[in-house]
């Protein structure tokens, strides 16, 4: 057996990542960093080519284009986003149980996705806005902030209150804090 076939069962996070299409991988950094990206920010991400990066953004764009979604992929100045498509913005800020920017749901959305996750990790995911969304996270306790035991971050973990106001069920297998290995 060779080396490449023994690595194919203990993938890294990056192995994972190149398995998903580019589009895909676009759309994701795109929704997480919440605000208009740049073509060269976008490149660097995804560690291709600037070619590349632009036509994965074209087959997202088109493919878009081609759905019938309350998203769309806007282009402006050089720099490309994921909004909601005109006219969706009221009916989403009166669905919404709370009273939060879209930026701070997007850093919560991203806790959720990950059921626990580093203060640092979060703020590298999501920018230096992080920290205020995070802060305000907690002063209407959605999130849980502890002290990682070794190191000098935070975890940052997802509430009851979270789990009561959005009917999620929390996740019961397994609460332990995670290995710090990575």
């Amino acid at each position: 057996m060779d080396q490449r076939s023994d690595q194919q069962g203990s993938q890294s996070p990056q192995d994972a990542v190149s398995l998903v299409s580019l589009p895909a991988r676009l759309e994701a950094i795109l929704y997480l960093k919440g605000r208009p990206v740049s073509l060269q920010e976008l490149t660097s991400l995804v560690g291709l080519s600037e070619s590349e990066t632009e036509q994965g953004m074209l087959i997202l764009i088109a493919g878009y284009a081609q759905r019938d979604t309350s998203l769309e992929i806007n282009q402006s100045n050089g720099r490309y986003s994921l909004q909601l498509r005109p006219g969706l913005g009221e009916l989403v800020r009166d669905l919404l149980p709370v009273n939060l920017s879209t930026a701070t749901l997007r850093t919560l959305a991203t806790v959720a996705l990950k059921k626990r996750i580093l203060q640092s990790d979060l703020v590298d995911l999501r920018g230096s806005g992080a920290y205020d969304h995070i802060k305000e996270l907690v002063n209407q306790n959605f999130i849980e902030r502890k002290r990682q035991s070794e190191g000098r971050s935070y975890w940052i973990t997802l509430s009851e209150k979270f789990h009561r106001t959005f009917s999620v069920l929390p996740d019961l297998g397994g609460s332990s804090e995670p290995s710090q290995a990575a």
